[in-house]
């Protein structure tokens, strides 16, 4: 590969690699190789695992209060095929991609330009380590788990709640309990939110968690950041401020 071709793919990535071999191989495709082995697939592999474990730890770290199933659902959604594809696209790695002369000229399938970000990912993982790799990926996916995490809240109040109170204020929301009723294996919780200072209408649940929840709604609701609809449903509008 000539060095003009390098720089410009280095400057589309964002990362300058030692080992410029690790960077024609993730775009090289299988069918512009002789061997197997030189094509991106062992890199797609690895670069798999790579995006996985960051997407999960990113998520794990920016929502504290998300069970296993909503983190999973994130995971899901952002390491999707599509997704992938979406952000190669984005980043235009399918004009950049080496491919057989077959497929010179043709749209490429999301399967290949999806496998070469992820064969990209494990190259700048091989070349510089784990830091920059989470970079690249932070930098590529970082609002596609905010999307993720923002359509599969499953009525997480709480974590909703919390990512605006850092918007807002800067702070966290605490739970306060006001209350509580019955015997120690029926127990109810009055709890209340309190944010920036202010207080917000105590709701009772049967537990602390729930009761944490729907005092997170009515917080919400109160800052008319969440709308409770007849049928039950519950429409939670974009934080507008800064």
């Amino acid at each position: 590969m000539d060095n003009d071709w390098i720089n410009a793919v280095q400057s589309i990535i964002g990362y300058k690699f030692k080992n410029h071999a690790f960077l024609e191989q993730a775009l090289s495709h299988s069918s512009a190789v002789d061997q197997r082995e030189d094509s991106n697939e062992r890199l797609e592999f690895l670069g798999d695992a790579v995006l996985g474990f960051v997407i999960c730890h990113e998520t794990f770290d920016r929502y504290p209060d998300y069970e296993e199933g909503e983190m999973t659902k994130i995971k899901s959604a952002v390491v999707s095929r599509r997704v992938c594809a979406e952000v190669a696209d984005e980043l235009e790695l399918g004009r950049i991609l080496r491919v057989g002369k077959g497929m010179n000229g043709l749209t490429l399938p999301t399967s290949v330009t999806g496998a070469a970000y992820e064969a990209v990912i494990g190259a700048i993982y091989l070349d510089g380590g784990f830091e920059p790799a989470k970079e690249f990926v932070l930098t590529t996916m970082g609002t596609r788990i905010e999307e993720a995490a923002s359509s599969t809240h499953q009525d997480n109040y709480k974590s909703v709640l919390q990512q605006i109170g850092q918007k807002m204020a800067g702070s966290t929301p605490a739970y306060v309990i006001l209350d509580e009723k019955g015997p120690d294996h029926a127990k109810c919780f009055e709890i209340c939110v309190e944010l920036d200072g202010k207080r917000y209408p105590a709701k009772w649940g049967p537990s602390k968690k729930q009761a944490e929840q729907l005092a997170a709604l009515e917080a919400l609701k109160d800052l008319e950041l969440a709308q409770e609809h007849e049928d039950g449903s519950v429409e939670i509008r974009q934080f507008q401020g800064e």
